[in-house]
């Protein structure tokens, strides 16, 4: 699917995304990074323009488009700053749309309209320290509709409102509704990362902390599962966002630089570089399109979410390698964003489902039964 293949609707949000990560974003996205800075003032911004629920219907406080569209709002914020593309990528698939989704008619109404308006930030809390890849091995429990565990690695854990958390309840795990402030529930520790230092990512305990139960008691893992599925092209769509940024950079250095007289983007070893980074961006692309179009039409999507977060984590990973390549010695230091996308583009591989992850879910579709002996 190219570009002029997408709806009015669809490029004028992409086009209007873009704009935003072009004037505010990138421009403070290093300093951000520097100073480990969670950019509130631009959660704002990005609410008032009806980008924090691009996907969420109008009834709902949100803009109503698609979740196509959503893709591409992701990526293009995620060109200008990675770390803002997760805290929306979280907010959005993994925080609010659960909800619309599992939700009764109250919690919908209740707690849906301020989150696609941007006046609340939403979280998702399902990994544990001995359950990760294993959610169902979580130690987390629920007891009469309180809530007792810890979580780890909670995007958006210190600024959000509301959380859906993930528990044993007795024994098979459900998922409940925290709001921030709940009684025995607190971020403990804020985590020091490699990249994305403009997310917050935290680890919160819960001690006997009240919760509402979202969706079918022991439905837990199936609501998790089914939001990672969405979730994993969301995350393919920021890897391919970093790769772009990296690209752009690369080019724009490559015309400039001059080594033996020339630009160095006139050396054949650059050209061979740049177009074979351009090429696997474009495939990246196509992929998380896809799948993003898939899901859009409610059609089934967890294979093709998949590949498109496997093939476009490594791709984000690889192209930021060789832009540093191309801009030598200066890409390995700070004063070009290309070392800050190299940090950014790792953690794409990792979180919402490992690379390994994604190749079991695509060999187990591939092979049925006989994969599972």
């Amino acid at each position: 699917m190219s570009l002029h293949e997408l709806t009015d609707e669809q490029r004028d949000i992409r086009a209007l995304a873009a704009r935003f990560a072009d004037e505010v974003v990138a421009p403070k996205a290093m300093e951000w990074d520097r100073e480990h800075r969670f950019p509130k003032e631009v959660i704002q911004q990005l609410g008032e323009l009806g980008l924090m629920g691009v996907c969420i219907p109008t009834h709902l406080g949100g803009a109503g488009a698609d979740f196509l569209a959503y893709i591409l709002v992701l990526e293009q914020l995620s060109r200008g700053d990675a770390g803002l593309g997760v805290t929306l990528a979280v907010h959005t698939g993994a925080g609010t749309m659960p909800i619309i989704d599992h939700g009764s008619r109250k919690q919908v109404e209740l707690l849906v309209p301020p989150l696609a308006q941007g006046h609340e930030i939403a979280a998702f809390a399902l990994t544990e320290s001995d359950a990760g890849s294993d959610a169902g091995a979580m130690r987390t429990r629920a007891q009469d509709g309180k809530i007792t565990g810890a979580k780890q690695w909670v995007t958006n854990g210190r600024y959000a409102h509301v959380f859906l958390v993930f528990a044993k309840d007795p024994d098979k795990p459900s998922a409940f509704i925290v709001r921030r402030g709940a009684p025995g529930f607190k971020p403990t520790r804020e985590e020091e990362k490699l990249g994305l230092n403009s997310s917050s990512t935290s680890d919160m305990t819960f001690d006997e902390t009240p919760g509402e139960r979202l969706g079918w008691r022991g439905h837990g893992l199936r609501i998790a599962l089914a939001t990672l599925d969405g979730g994993r092209i969301g995350i393919a769509a920021q890897a391919v966002g970093i790769a772009q940024a990296a690209l752009d950079l690369a080019v724009a250095y490559a015309k400039e630089r001059r080594t033996f007289g020339k630009p160095i983007g006139a050396h054949q070893a650059i050209q061979q570089k740049l177009a074979d980074m351009q090429t696997v961006i474009e495939a990246a692309r196509a992929l998380t399109w896809r799948a993003g179009r898939l899901k859009a039409a409610g059609r089934s999507h967890t294979v093709e979410g998949a590949q498109a977060k496997l093939f476009a984590s490594g791709v984000a990973r690889r192209v930021t390698g060789e832009a540093i390549q191309v801009l030598g010695g200066v890409g390995y230091t700070k004063q070009t964003a290309a070392e800050r996308y190299y940090r950014d583009a790792k953690v794409t591989e990792i979180y919402e489902g490992t690379s390994e992850i994604q190749r079991l879910v695509i060999a187990r579709a591939l092979l049925g039964k006989v994969a599972r002996e």
